[in-house]
């Protein structure tokens, strides 16, 4: 392959946002030089359903299509992978993908990817996080999209409210009787109780002490009437 044409690939690679999002000029220019570049015709499959592919395929020219039973089939296009998920779990693919016109793409099997991992972990590391990404996005796409907005619940009035709305239905006037002297809350009720409770204590000392007074002013004149009282 001349050096102009790998360019060329390498391009296409890389301008594709759905693609190996991750993988730097270097990283392209070492998976370009390493890859086996494929042609297919219309209608042939570049991945076999039930069977495993052993690598993964990168579209250069043409599209092909996804065909995921019981929920239709997707397009792919120039710049994007597919064979992914054979790739990764080692098991048969979940579907086929079907060119739907003329196709071109590099395939990159295990053993020629690992022996690049080995001797560029981070090419390796890059390359595996860009799979991620595709699957991730693969996967919301068949999910659907998210809601924009999550819609809030209003809460019924509570049984306590009701009765405040009815009273001030059958006397306008009691809103503004509330607003003005609003309700002393628990601990105030509290406070005022003992309050109130000191000054009843108080009270009931004073008045004992004024009866204890009262009682020695008596005795103290009978002493004077009678002498014989003192002792």
């Amino acid at each position: 392959m001349s050096k102009a044409n790998q360019q060329q690939d390498v391009s296409v690679l890389s301008a594709n946002k759905r693609g190996l999002v991750y993988l730097t000029p270097n990283d392209w220019a070492l998976i370009a030089d390493k890859a086996a570049r494929l042609k297919f015709k219309s209608g042939d499959l570049l991945v076999h359903q039930g069977k495993r592919t052993h690598g993964v395929y990168l579209l250069l020219k043409g599209s092909a299509a996804v065909q995921i039973p019981s929920m239709g089939t997707h397009s792919i296009n120039p710049g994007e992978a597919c064979g992914e998920i054979s790739f990764l779990d080692e098991l048969p693919a979940t579907a086929n993908v079907v060119a739907k016109e003329e196709v071109e793409a590099y395939y990159l099997d295990r053993p020629t990817l690992q022996s690049v991992f080995e001797l560029f972990p981070h090419l390796g590391s890059r390359f595996y996080q860009s799979l991620a990404a595709i699957l991730s996005r693969r996967l919301r796409e068949l999910i659907g999209p998210a809601p924009e907005k999550t819609t809030s619940v209003k809460s019924e009035p509570s049984k306590a409210d009701t009765h405040k709305a009815d009273l001030y239905k059958a006397d306008p006037h009691r809103k503004e009787h509330s607003e003005k002297e609003p309700a002393k809350s628990d601990a105030a009720k509290v406070e005022s109780a003992k309050v109130s409770s000191v000054k009843l204590d108080s009270a009931r000392l004073d008045s004992a002490k004024l009866d204890s007074a009262k009682l020695d002013s008596a005795k103290l004149d009978s002493a004077k009437k009678d002498p014989s009282l003192k002792n």
